[in-house]
């Protein structure tokens, strides 16, 4: 019997490929199939499936929502069709696929229906590596990952995710394949589920051994974090990717002598420390907006280190006296305030860059973060060797971390001088697009005059250094409010999430595209992770907010506004959100003093002013909805209305003829406001007017 079937079993050894369509139930039938049809056609459009089917050496299996690919020529060649099909995907982001690859034994069937079919483990395993990614994923099988892993090109890209338990108990390695443009680097949210079990566990055990107030204490931060963050778990919206245990904020030195204290290098200091503790894929940063409040002189470090949720806190002392700088810094465990590292230093200012290098090694060390070999490298990066420069770029940002127009454009002045002293400066380039991108946004400034110069500086800093994700994320801005380019803005926010996952910025960006786009769903979740990442930064935090407007979702953007305010009560551009929102919810006077309490905090905006005028004609108050017109023209001749904020009180008398007149102009000067068109309930009453259609037609948004 064992002889008979040895004999009639012919097993080979496969290199399966399975590939599925996530989500592929819930689309409507002919999407099914337009999807499909789509999938197919870039899976036989690859190389290695033309090569693989020349040679005879390629068997398919078709699935409802996929099919799997089996080779019979290289174990790399599914790896490298699974490359390739992920950068075609990248053209096409309504086609959510995953992909598991695995080598084993494989033979062909015949099927019920009398068709050639394959069969064996091969298959299995590889379909079960697969389930256990989401929308992205490249899962390699630990066997054939430690295959690849000998070969130099290959090792870089593999990253050990250990052990999942899958189908019928068994447990099975898997390796999440991916590079700095192609794959997933977020954990699946499979293993993320059983890694939150298996802390469960833990805790469960810790509490058995008398540890009770502390298993509490970790609950109710879980709690809390869910409660601060409860839209992104609504059905609708996959929940965001669980992020690295290690968070660690940098606070703002302080000085030594308070009288000779220099608030410059203080917040310098710490911005310098967050930008080379950033490039570690395993630890989350908290950025210089969100710890800069915490720059007070009585400030306490662990009370801080709670409220910006993280594991560990660096704080310091810094004092320039004469031509030397003494520093002092210590890393706090938030937990139970234990000195996890401290040290001095007393050096000349010009080896100010050496000190940095060393806090910074010591923290990694501190932390026992897993570098690589890159990571390395970027931890002790100088960006300039010029002292100068170095200074007027920490001015900078100082003055644009205050996001008023004031402050921005001082920002500005700042930032160009320190290129001028050293034009190979990439985070000053850098800085000056950020300036120059804000400015377009947050003040009345005619588009032609910052954003082209903001595009100009983030190419020049990724020309210097194309492994900055911030500066693609700012590049990415750029590219959709100016050009209208959006395929080429979301290329760069992916590319900056492929470099740095843990960029609140690069998903902020991200996040940008989505809505505008009209993906809602996923632009909620963007959203969240960068106010996940960034739980304190207002800008982050009122964006959000605005995401959640557009996608209908106010009730939750007032509550993520309500928790904004109850953390700063002067940030403007969170009073104009809540305006929007509450005309959205009826209640006019509210919104009235939101957009009057914005219109004192940033100096002015129209913004502010003409939604004063549009609530005030929702409410039949033509004349004072008149009298902002009146007062937009007036402030013309001071400086630039944007046609867009003029268009939206024409919108409220019910003038759409001057409020389409008001839109086409803002075309032709390219105002940046008009890429909210698309989501803007304010505009509902257009969507079906030829001419609002012309205009979102324009802009790329139709």
């Amino acid at each position: 019997m064992a002889d008979q079937v040895s004999s009639d079993v012919k097993l080979e050894i496969g290199h399966v490929l399975f590939i599925d369509i996530v989500g592929y139930s819930k689309l409507l039938i002919n999407e099914q199939s337009e999807q499909i049809q789509k999938l197919k056609e870039i899976v036989r459009g690859t190389e290695q499936v033309r090569l693989a089917e020349a040679e005879g050496k390629l068997l398919r299996l078709p699935t409802g929502d996929g099919g799997a690919l089996v080779f019979r020529n290289s174990p790399e060649a599914p790896v490298l069709c699974a490359m390739e099909i992920a950068k075609a995907l990248k053209s096409q982001p309504e086609l959510r696929v995953r992909m598991g690859i695995h080598s084993g034994p494989v033979n062909e069937v015949t099927d019920l229906n009398e068709q050639a079919n394959i069969a064996g483990a091969g298959i299995n395993v590889a379909q079960r590596v697969m389930d256990c990614g989401d929308a992205g994923h490249i899962l390699l099988s630990k066997r054939l990952a430690e295959d690849l892993a000998s070969y130099r090109h290959w090792e870089p890209h593999l990253h050990d995710l250990g052990e999942v338990e899958v189908k019928h108990g068994q447990k099975i390695g898997v390796v999440n394949l991916y590079t700095e443009e192609l794959g997933n680097s977020a954990l699946p949210e499979k293993l993320s589920r059983e890694k939150e079990a298996g802390a469960s566990q833990v805790r469960r055990r810790r509490n058995l051994t008398g540890l009770a107030a502390a298993v509490f204490l970790t609950i109710a931060v879980v709690v809390g974090w869910a409660v601060f963050f409860h839209h992104t778990t609504k059905p609708s919206t996959a929940a965001p990717a669980t992020l690295p245990e290690k968070r660690i904020a940098v606070l703002p030195f302080k000085p030594l002598v308070p009288e000779n204290g220099d608030q410059v290098m203080e917040l310098g200091m710490a911005d310098s420390l967050i930008t080379k503790l950033s490039n570690s894929r395993e630890l989350i940063v908290s950025s210089l907006p969100s710890v800069r409040k915490y720059s007070g002189l009585e400030q306490d470090s662990l009370a801080a280190g709670r409220e910006l949720q993280v594991n560990s806190v660096l704080e310091g002392n810094v004092q320039k006296v004469g031509d030397h700088i003494r520093v002092t810094a210590r890393l706090i465990n938030v937990k139970d305030g234990a000195s996890l590292w401290a040290a001095t230093f007393n050096e000349k200012f010009t080896d100010v860059f050496a000190v940095q290098d060393a806090i910074s090694q010591k923290v990694a060390d501190a932390l026992a973060l897993q570098l690589s070999g890159e990571e390395k490298k970027r931890l002790t990066r100088r960006y300039t060797e010029n002292l100068e420069a170095y200074r007027l770029y920490l001015t900078g940002r100082y003055h644009l971390a205050k996001l008023i127009p004031p402050e921005i454009r001082k920002s500005i002045e700042f930032f160009q001088k320190a290129i001028d002293l050293d034009p190979n400066y990439a985070l000053a380039w850098f800085g000056l697009a950020e300036a120059n991108r804000s400015l377009a946004i947050s003040s009345d400034v005619l588009s032609k005059d910052c954003l082209p110069r903001a595009k100009a500086a983030a190419m020049k800093a990724l020309e210097i250094d194309d492994s900055l994700a911030e500066a693609h994320a700012s590049l990415s801005f750029t590219l959709v409010w100016y050009d209208w380019d959006w395929a080429g803005g979301e290329e760069h926010a992916r590319r900056a999430i492929a470099l740095n996952p843990n960029s609140a910025l690069a998903r902020f960006a991200h996040a940008h595209v989505l809505s505008y786009l009209g993906h809602h769903d996923e632009a909620i979740v963007e959203g969240a992770r960068a106010t996940q990442l960034e739980p304190l930064n207002l800008l982050f935090s009122a964006v959000d907010a605005m995401i959640l407007h557009h996608a209908r979702r106010d009730d939750e953007a007032y509550a993520q506004l309500q928790r904004a305010l109850e953390i700063d009560a002067n940030f403007w551009i969170t009073h104009l959100m809540l305006g929007k929102v509450l005309i959205q919810q009826r209640k006019y006077p509210e919104a009235i003093a939101e957009f009057t309490k914005a219109r004192e905090l940033s100096h002015g905006i129209s913004d502010a002013i003409a939604s004063i005028g549009y609530v005030a004609a929702l409410t039949g108050d033509v004349a004072k909805a008149r009298s902002v017109l009146d007062e937009l023209q007036a402030v013309s001749s001071q400086h630039y209305v944007p046609p867009t904020t003029v268009a939206l009180v024409y919108n409220g008398l019910g003038d759409h003829n001057e409020a389409l007149s008001q839109l086409e102009k803002a075309c032709e000067q390219r105002d940046v406001r008009l890429t909210l068109l698309r989501g803007d309930p304010n505009w509902d009453s257009f969507r079906s007017d030829p001419r609002f259609l012309s205009i979102i037609k324009r802009i790329g948004l139709e």
